[in-house]
């Protein structure tokens, strides 16, 4: 049988490290992450350059800054250490099978038995970690020994390599500081009263002794950190992929077989979805042929979907697009983006139109799914002055803005999205423009509204304001023209075309 080999992964800096990587000018401040506690704000986490300058966590925020003025705060969010190190053990599951949260600090627990020698050995093995969470941006200390507890207790306090071999725990802790058991304040407080320092000094007394003085927690850490005692440990569990699958007894090679595996793979993954209140958005089907070969096929959806009917339609469009040749022989059918979806209410009647209509979503998913080359989009306005900028593109039917489009203003239906320089002649400086020349194609102007100025949005780039006209033409074409700038007696003005009205 195999030695049980266990790694410790210590994060000293995990708030600071994550936040840094998210914002990385906060490299080069000194910062710190802040709680209130009994109406004070003390320090949580503190990142390497305010240590160095001697913040420290517990430390109360406005003691902090009395020595270091341009120290940043940020407030920490509920649940803020659980949240992440959780999901970093579920991205540690590359490394190992089974990884746990250290439930003592901010660190991880992994069971590597059987793991390093796909590394090329526990050296290499630790080195490929300490890169990979380097690169994330995260300072990492190890500890790699036989026992959980060992392995916990290097990663903190040892100062040599971080790996200790086969069978020598027991020894290679004795020099180290009692806090290495994970022991409660109490109890170390009663050691260090005692004189009792280092493991070694206590370790091998009679567990009677011990146990009067100290309780039954000393002797649990002890024997499990020396591998006397089984330790476990809840690891995490990789969220599941909404995926379903079927396999053939016999190979499939019709057309209606194929049908009743797509509505096989469809019904368990809709109960599943349906059953969390999530629809699809996109999902991809995988037939697996017996030559080896595979075939796919996909779809999408305008809002979240977790109707059968509907979807087997979209699926349905594209069937023609597998060949079985000699036959199918494993279907695989992913969802690949899941969103919420809002239950429907059963009513006798209906009075929902437009968009909430789910009929409007499923006649769009059936034109884009239909052919490749459909494309239904919708917009939203956006926060911007800059006609061009002031809206944006939505992939979703049910995402709802905090704006509403602009009606006292004039806007064409169609806005092209790039303005075409016109010719115009206009009798007087900022008066409305007579006639313009679009195409080779002389329009005179008939009626005209305008100007109304929009300023260049300053902040993003420099240049011209536009005024703005509505001219329509003598054969009833209405157009959106503007002027960039002022006039200038010595340069022609630029006039451009922007867009048409209905």
């Amino acid at each position: 049988m195999a030695t049980r080999r266990c790694l410790s992964i210590w994060f000293p800096y995990l708030l600071t490290d994550w936040l840094t990587a998210k914002q990385p000018t906060r490299r080069d401040m000194p910062f710190v992450v802040v709680a209130a506690v009994h109406g004070r704000q003390v320090i949580q986490a503190a990142n390497p350059l305010a240590v160095q300058l001697g913040v420290h966590p517990e430390m109360v925020l406005a003691d902090a800054k009395a020595f270091v003025p341009a120290l940043e705060a940020v407030e920490e969010k509920p649940q803020w250490k659980e949240k992440l190190l959780k999901s970093i053990a579920v991205w540690s599951i590359r490394f190992a099978p089974v990884v746990a949260v250290d439930k003592t600090d901010t660190g991880l627990l992994l069971d590597v038995s059987g793991c390093a020698h796909l590394w090329g050995g526990e050296e290499a093995y630790l080195s490929y970690i300490q890169q990979s969470f380097q690169q994330k941006g995260y300072h990492i200390k190890l500890g790699l020994a036989d026992t959980y507890g060992a392995a916990w207790a290097v990663a903190r306090f040892a100062s040599a390599l971080p790996i200790i071999p086969v069978g020598k725990h027991v020894d290679a802790l004795q020099a180290m500081s009692a806090s290495a058991l994970r022991l409660s304040q109490p109890i170390l407080d009663r050691l260090y009263k005692l004189g009792l320092r280092t493991i070694g000094q206590f370790a091998f007394m009679q567990r009677s002794v011990l146990r009067r003085r100290f309780g039954e927690e000393l002797l649990l850490r002890l024997a499990q950190t020396f591998g006397q005692e089984e330790e476990w440990i809840d690891p995490v569990v990789a969220p599941i992929p909404y995926e379903e699958r079927l396999a053939c007894l016999e190979p499939v090679n019709t057309v209606p077989g194929i049908e009743i595996a797509i509505t096989k793979l469809l019904e368990s993954l809709c109960m599943r979805l349906d059953n969390e209140g999530k629809g699809l958005r996109r999902a991809l089907l995988k037939a697996y042929r017996v030559d080896g070969k595979v075939e796919q096929i996909g779809v999408q959806t305008s809002r979240p979907s977790a109707n059968v009917a509907h979807l087997f339609k979209l699926f349905a469009l594209k069937i023609s697009d597998i060949e079985p040749a000699l036959g199918i022989e494993l279907f695989v059918l992913s969802a690949f983006r899941i969103e919420d979806l809002s239950a429907a209410q059963e009513a006798l009647w209906s009075q929902r139109t437009g968009l909430t209509d789910p009929g409007v979503a499923e006649l769009i998913d059936r034109l884009k799914n239909k052919s490749e080359r459909c494309e239904v989009s919708r917009f939203l306005p956006d926060t911007h002055y800059w006609p061009e900028r002031a809206i944006r593109l939505s992939d979703s039917l049910v995402e709802r803005s905090g704006l509403t489009w602009t009606t006292n203003r004039p806007r064409p239906a169609r806005l092209l999205p790039q303005a075409i320089p016109i010719a115009v002649t206009a009798p007087i400086p900022d008066y409305p423009p007579m006639l313009f020349t679009y195409l080779g194609v002389v329009h005179k102007i008939c009626k005209s509204d305008g100007p109304e100025r929009i300023e260049r949005e300053w902040w993003m780039e420099e240049g011209d304001h536009r005024d703005y006209y509505q001219v329509e033409d003598q054969q009833g074409s209405r157009y959106w023209i503007y002027r960039s700038g002022h006039y200038n007696g010595d340069k022609p003005a630029k006039w451009f075309l922007h867009g048409f009205f209905a």
